[in-house]
């Protein structure tokens, strides 16, 4: 989408690297608008290793919040400090009904299940003891995955306490007993989901004033996990590690050079924040001028521990953002991430822009060598009560899927696609208030009874090989009988 290698860095004060920049991200604008996802298409138009799959995470999908020896973890806190109350205590109930939810997963035709493991369940005290049922459940799981062919990948989920560095030593121990444990099963692991998410802290309108070194120590982290894995585990294992970031993908609000260049900057606070130590060993020019003392810097020796420190990168990507300039926020005191991006962000919930997938491939493999990449998280928020023919869901996965084809058609080294999320689970930001899931759970059944919906139905006709689309990403007449789907009392339909 875009020829990121005109332009290493864009800052520059010259009147000739501006005018370069600008025409550069003028024609990102343009073609963005003109980038259509493949309409027709079947699974079998993927390479045959490339994987397929979906996903929840511990925290959102378990329950079992104070059972068998779990603590409460960071996400507890943030859920029971003002969101939507303590609802991640039951939630969908994973824990329980695995074997139920690995059921479902064989009947979809699902070829990966991206799932977390709970540090405060598999190490209550974050260091110490492994609790021995939390180290049972996730074996069972693991076996029940492998028992059907469904290949595990791992997230170990945060803890608590990245401020410091001290946490780095914890969580290296946390992740050998992960790699030690379950490593003869699991071959993709992810050490961070996230990382630049996680770091904003729990607030992401005016970010945590320490999410520049949270940021830091999480690469940091991350580094120290990989260099055990890679010393250690690897050779024997045959397995894979990453680390998982969250981008939108932007676009000038208008073709004004100050948006083009706002655009770029929202580009380097984002994704830059963490792929450009990944891949340069540093942070981006603009962030180190904007942050100033801020923003930490890496020690030569530190800098060669992160950079190249992955086997693969986990993207979560879902959308759109407009971006305008916004110089007066560097007037602010006190400032944060936000203000030092100097930029104003705008987003339609949630649209349909299957070209933002396109975008986001392109991006990496022009800017940063062309990574593998897996998309670990994509998928469509509907209300609470919308009705089980989520038609609308069905199109958006249709088109996304579609670009992402297009995307390794035009070179991208893309591995791996995964929904968000496999089930309807607690949702972070939104409760039960939105849903995700390509399973409906109706979470006022007392047996939190399963459901699949119109999109389920839709992918599980995509991974068995049945070209199942036509160019309105819509479903073929002839498989419309399958959607007939069974109502209860209990459940919210419109």
């Amino acid at each position: 989408m875009e020829n990121m290698v005109m332009m290493r860095r864009v800052f520059s004060n010259s009147s000739k690297t501006v005018l370069l920049l600008v025409v550069f991200l003028l024609s990102l604008l343009t073609h963005h608008h003109h980038v259509f996802a493949a309409s027709i298409y079947s699974r079998d138009d993927f390479p045959y290793q490339f994987i397929f799959g979906s996903g929840v995470s511990a925290y959102q999908a378990e329950g079992a919040a104070a059972e068998d020896g779990r603590t409460p973890c960071t996400w507890d806190t943030m859920a029971q400090s003002g969101l939507n109350g303590p609802m991640g205590n039951v939630t969908c109930d994973q824990y329980h009904k695995y074997k139920e939810d690995v059921q479902l997963m064989v009947d979809t035709g699902l070829e990966a299940y991206r799932f977390s493991i709970s540090w405060s369940r598999l190490i209550p005290n974050g260091r110490g003891p492994v609790n021995p049922k939390g180290l049972q459940y996730y074996n069972n799981l693991i076996n029940e995955l492998i028992r059907y062919g469904i290949e595990p990948h791992a997230l170990e989920d945060e803890y608590g306490g990245w401020r410091s560095k001290k946490i780095l030593k914890d969580f290296t121990a946390f992740a050998d007993v992960c790699f030690r444990e379950f490593g003869d099963r699991v071959t993709y692991w992810t050490t961070i989901n996230e990382a630049n998410v996680f770091a904003l802290g729990f607030d992401t309108k005016t970010a945590s004033p320490s999410a520049y070194p949270v940021a830091h120590n999480c690469l940091l982290g991350h580094a120290a996990v990989a260099r055990l894995y890679k010393s250690k585990y690897q050779v024997e294992q045959h397995g894979f590690i990453g680390l998982n970031l969250y981008s939108y993908w932007y676009v000038p609000l208008t073709n004004a050079t100050e948006d083009v260049l706002a655009t770029q900057r929202a580009f380097d606070f984002a994704v830059g924040w963490i792929m450009d130590p990944l891949t340069f060993g540093d942070y981006p020019e603009v962030m180190k001028k904007n942050a100033g003392s801020r923003l930490p810097s890496f020690t030569p020796q530190e800098a060669h521990q992160v950079m190249n420190s992955y086997d693969f990168i986990g993207l979560n990507h879902y959308s759109t953002m407009y971006v305008k300039d916004n110089p007066d926020s560097l007037k602010a005191h006190p400032r944060n991430v936000f203000k030092d991006m100097a930029a104003a962000v705008y987003v339609v919930q949630y649209p349909i822009d299957p070209a933002s997938m396109q975008g986001m491939l392109e991006y990496f493999k022009q800017k940063y060598r062309n990574p593998p990449i897996y998309i670990h998280e994509n998928g469509q928020r509907t209300p609470s009560n919308s009705s089980l023919n989520d038609i609308s869901r069905v199109k958006y996965l249709h088109g996304y899927i579609g670009s992402l084809l297009e995307g390794l058609r035009n070179g991208s080294n893309a591995r791996g696609y995964f929904t968000w999320s496999f089930l309807d689970v607690f949702e972070l930001l939104y409760g039960f208030e939105s849903r995700f899931g390509l399973y409906y759970v109706d979470f006022n059944d007392p047996d939190l009874k399963r459901y699949a919906k119109l999109s389920a139905h839709w992918y599980s006709n995509f991974l068995k090989g049945r070209n199942n689309t036509n160019n309105a990403g819509t479903i073929d007449a002839d498989q419309k009988n399958i959607y007939t789907l069974p109502q209860t009392s209990h459940m919210h339909t419109s």
